[in-house]
């Protein structure tokens, strides 16, 4: 659930604006425009198509992907695309709008993860992926545009291996099912990239639908498309890119998975997904220290917060889930502590501000708040937040206003 800074070439733009389906098209078209006319420059000639991927927040179920359990991430309308076309040998050129510096790749350094490094290790690590699992991977030119924030835990890293991957199968006429794409782009980011991802951000930015939430068990990779109308319930979703600087998130990260698993090598259960609310006392009376019954607590608690939150939103009680929101950031700072100083006050002021619940989404140590509001309260949410970090000194926080959007998809 990591989105490594500086991972995937894209925008690191101050998005200040409220999207529609209508806007968010143009958006995407424009970007598309970026990489397309990137690739002329580039390479002196046209592409043979664009493919673009989203990013994505995660409504509810931090932490829970590694421990077996649920998440209920939802694409979002701000996209990496990938302008492509054949090359006739066997090799890869990769050029972003982020660098403007080309890097070119063949077969030996694509075979040997390490060799190609930096943003374009993304690349090379799908490309990588495909040759491991018996895939013919075309040659291909390649330019990227992104409108993915970087280092905001919007997954911006697996939008990049997205887009790539549909470029590169459907360039190659390769018969790789969807179901298995999220997969193989996973298995590029941690094999090739070296980066400890769960399943969830690739399997969101692939398999979302639009107006739904993806229902995701991250033990069996089984999927339902939840909807999500926040126009029906008059709401919106604020996403509050607290402009925090990562700290020490890598090493946090690998410590909490250790915890978890910690503890559930010491209750003998295969991941902490096993152990039900119910029995939850009793588990904690098992464990040997504070801090992994705190770790456990908040991972156990957090997959019924998403069962819970499944429910309100099949029955379309959209509004009910805003207390589960609230539920889940107090515990991701006070029992799994991912939380940082910035994120904290954008979530209590947008509270403060009559927001019907707020959280932290993303691996934590830094990223982004996700505020539910009322449809016409959102600039007022917005401008508390942006008050509150004045207040203290803080970096002004961006916000953009978002609905559920499609997943990877070739342009037209």
């Amino acid at each position: 659930m990591t989105d490594p800074a500086g991972g995937a070439p894209g925008a690191t733009a101050d998005v200040e604006h409220t999207t529609t389906a209508g806007t968010a098209a143009r958006a995407t078209a424009g970007t598309a425009a970026r990489a397309t006319a990137g690739f002329r420059s580039r390479y002196g000639a046209e592409p043979a198509g664009c493919w673009a991927a989203p990013g994505r927040v995660n409504l509810i179920g931090e932490h829970t992907d590694y421990n077996d359990g649920y998440v209920l991430p939802f694409a979002l309308p701000l996209h990496t695309v990938v302008a492509a076309a054949p090359r006739d040998d066997t090799g890869w050129t990769v050029w972003s709008e982020l660098t403007g510096d080309p890097v070119e790749f063949g077969p030996a350094a694509a075979d040997e993860p390490g060799l190609v490094t930096g943003w374009a290790a993304y690349v090379a690590g799908v490309v990588w992926a495909l040759r491991d699992a018996g895939y013919a991977v075309p040659g291909a030119r390649l330019a990227i545009a992104s409108d993915v924030p970087l280092g905001s835990g919007l997954s911006s890293s697996a939008a990049l291996e997205a887009a790539v991957l549909a470029a590169l199968v459907d360039l190659g006429g390769l018969d790789l099912p969807s179901g298995e794409q999220p997969r193989l782009a996973r298995r590029a980011e941690n094999g090739y990239v070296g980066a400890p991802t769960g399943i969830m951000d690739q399997s969101a930015v692939i398999r979302c639908r639009a107006g739904h939430a993806l229902f995701l068990d991250c033990r069996d990779d089984s999927v339902e498309h939840i909807p999500f109308n926040l126009d029906e319930a008059r709401l919106t979703m604020l996403v509050i890119d607290s402009r925090a600087p990562h700290r020490h998130a890598d090493g946090e990260y690998a410590a909490r998975r250790r915890s978890c698993e910690r503890a559930a090598s010491t209750l003998g259960v295969p991941a902490l997904r096993d152990v039900a609310v119910a029995d939850l006392d009793d588990a904690l009376r098992r464990l040997p220290d504070d801090e992994t019954r705190r770790r456990m607590r908040h991972v156990v608690t957090e997959n019924q917060r998403v069962l819970d939150t499944v429910v309100l939103l099949r029955a379309r009680r959209v509004r009910e889930i805003g207390s589960l929101l609230t539920d889940s950031h107090a515990s991701m700072r006070d029992d799994f502590e991912i939380t940082v100083p910035e994120i904290d006050t954008a979530v209590e002021a947008a509270l403060a501000a009559g927001a019907v619940g707020a959280r932290m989404t993303g691996g934590g140590f830094g990223g982004c708040v996700l505020a539910l509001v009322d449809a016409d309260r959102a600039e007022t949410v917005a401008a508390a937040v942006r008050a509150a970090y004045a207040e203290r000194g803080f970096t002004a926080p961006g916000t953009v206003t978002a609905i559920p959007t499609a997943g990877t998809t070739r342009l037209r």
